[in-house]
């Protein structure tokens, strides 16, 4: 069964995403700043998650896998806050446009066995509620972690612009970004 870009985007807007784009795998932009951003370590998660940096790998290994895939789609989650400063409204966003993500994948991957996917979703990847990257154990559910976009090193901005997706959607607003690449 052929998967085409148009199903995956009308069946994540069924879901609760607010914008969806076809990607055009070529136009992404890769970035050294956006993994410095996670040796940074704002988020806590570097060194502490298998879809993180250093375990997720490097920038150069990352986008070989990318431009492995011939097509993509970006999803995109508008959240409105309370106010600027609704850390509780952003965290309910966040895991809100995860379980859509999350459930769209696993729809996918039902609905279309043999296709090769890359999900790639916003922040850390949640699955487990504790990682066991830091014990130095194998991952317990490799076929269901999810690595972030910004973690692959891809320039998000540039590719909501390129799709034309808004990056900002207004005052008390967060929006949130996944990527699914399919061949």
């Amino acid at each position: 069964m052929q998967i085409k870009p148009e199903d995956i985007m009308k069946q994540a807007l069924e879901l609760g995403v607010t914008n969806a784009a076809v990607v055009d795998v070529n136009n992404i932009e890769f970035s050294q700043e956006f993994r410095e951003l996670c040796e940074k370590n704002t988020c806590r998660q570097y060194n502490m998650n298998w879809m993180c940096p250093p375990a997720v790998g490097p920038l150069e290994v990352l986008e070989k896998r990318v431009r492995q895939y011939k097509q993509g789609v970006l999803l995109q989650t508008v959240q409105k806050l309370r106010s600027c400063f609704d850390y509780p409204g952003m965290v309910e966003g966040e895991e809100r446009h995860t379980k859509i993500i999350r459930k769209l994948v696993d729809k996918l991957k039902e609905e279309y066995k043999g296709i090769d996917f890359l999900p790639l979703n916003v922040g850390p990847c949640t699955y487990c509620p504790r990682c066991t990257y830091p014990e130095g154990k194998p991952c317990r559910f490799p076929e269901k972690a999810m690595a972030s976009v910004e973690a692959y090193g891809i320039n998000v901005m540039s590719l909501t612009r390129k799709c034309d997706i808004p990056y900002y959607n207004g005052e008390n607003t967060v929006s949130y970004v996944a990527l699914i690449l399919f061949n």
